[in-house]
């Protein structure tokens, strides 16, 4: 019986430990979202609606898990000096087709304005470099993000 407490307390703290992660992990893809969305000092409402359509697909949110994931994370970015912080977590946590399709999240989210302006582009350059993505993978991810937006 004691054994079967210690693993239920076990359990628990797995349970606890994998929630605190998606957490993290959900913390920094959405910070390095709102950077995208707010790079060219410009928020818009697409991108706002396509930041939270977003978070609620990856990380099965209601609209007002995701609003409270997107305040908690603007926070997070503005006492942040920089974004290698997420960039990194995201890195420890996910591996090269994982980040790829995160990649495909910052391009849907750089194109739901309609425009890439100079500043969105060096900051996806940026990111790409901080995710370890060839420039090859950051190619292939826009050309997927436009044709979904497109399609």
């Amino acid at each position: 019986m004691l054994k079967r407490i210690k693993d239920l307390i076990s359990q628990s703290q797995k349970q606890e430990i994998n929630k605190r992660s998606l957490m993290d992990i959900g913390l920094a893809v959405c910070a390095l979202l709102l950077e995208v969305a707010d790079s060219d000092g410009k928020f818009s409402d697409n991108e706002r609606a396509h930041v939270i359509a977003t978070l609620k697909q990856r990380f099965s949110l209601t609209d007002e898990e995701a609003m409270d994931l997107m305040e908690n994370a603007s926070d997070h970015r503005k006492n942040s000096l920089d974004i290698w912080k997420f960039t990194n977590r995201i890195n420890e946590m996910h591996d090269r087709d994982e980040r790829k399709l995160i990649m495909e999240e910052v391009w849907s989210v750089i194109y739901a304005d309609g425009t890439l302006d100079s500043h969105e582009d060096y900051l996806v350059h940026k990111l790409a470099n901080l995710l370890r993505l060839r420039h090859s993978e950051m190619i292939e991810a826009k050309v997927k993000a436009l044709k979904q937006l497109r399609g």
